[in-house]
């Protein structure tokens, strides 16, 4: 399964199996992880075989037989909430590539001490629950191409490809609080460029959202086309 497969493949799944996850995996999600966090800073913790985070006074939102999932960490800061999002899409989608299903949680989960470690400094922004769906998601609807980009006949078809891949992004309820806009080539450049931003929103989680976005829109339109403004 490629990268553009799983984006079109995966939903949110909130109902697992308790079918356990193979060894291997495990051993292909840990090395990624460790890949990651070298990479970002981020302090990406993968749990397995724990069933209690799920189920607790917090864990609302239909969840059940999660016991597995990633804890999503890192460094205070205002970069912090977009990283999550940007590193952990990539974890997302490698684990549908693997046959796994998953679910972004931003609220419905109980933090379990001895589960996690945290440095000074360093909170957690959201859980990820991981395993074998008891179904594969359904479909959710999306907003149309142009509410959130400039994308049109004239706009390169690789920006095109990206504003369809992100618009596949999995965002808080569903929002989609995002807009990306094609700026063209910089003055005395062959570089294009292109803007991502988050929109306002009630719910919150605009700068996850925005960075699992801008990763959905880089598998679609190819790193290599532009650079982000």
């Amino acid at each position: 399964m490629t990268l553009i497969e799983a984006i079109e493949a995966r939903h949110s799944v909130r109902k697992y199996k308790a079918d356990p996850i193979p060894e291997e995996i495990l051993t292909r999600l840990r090395d990624r992880i460790r890949e990651i966090n070298n990479e970002s800073g981020l302090h990406i913790q993968l749990v397995t075989g724990e069933p209690k985070a799920f189920s607790g006074l917090m864990a609302y939102g239909s969840f059940s037989g999660v016991k597995n999932y990633l804890v999503m960490a890192g460094k205070k800061g205002e970069d912090l909430d977009e990283k999550i999002g940007y590193y952990g899409e990539q974890l997302v989608l490698l684990a549908q590539t693997l046959g796994l299903n998953s679910c972004w949680a931003g609220l419905s989960y109980s933090k379990i001490p001895g589960t996690y470690e945290l440095a000074d400094g360093e909170k957690i922004g959201c859980y990820i629950a991981l395993g074998y769906g008891q179904t594969q998601g359904k479909d959710h609807k999306v907003k149309d191409v142009k509410e959130i980009s400039n994308a049109s006949d004239v706009t390169p078809k690789w920006f095109n490809k990206g504003v369809r891949a992100a618009i596949l992004a999995p965002t808080a309820v569903n929002q989609q609080k995002f807009y990306l806009e094609y700026l063209g080539l910089q003055e005395n450049s062959t570089v294009h460029k292109v803007a991502a931003k988050s929109l306002f929103s009630l719910v919150g989680y605009s700068k996850i959202d925005l960075g699992i976005v801008k990763y959905h829109f880089e598998v679609g339109a190819g790193k290599e086309n532009f650079e982000w403004a």
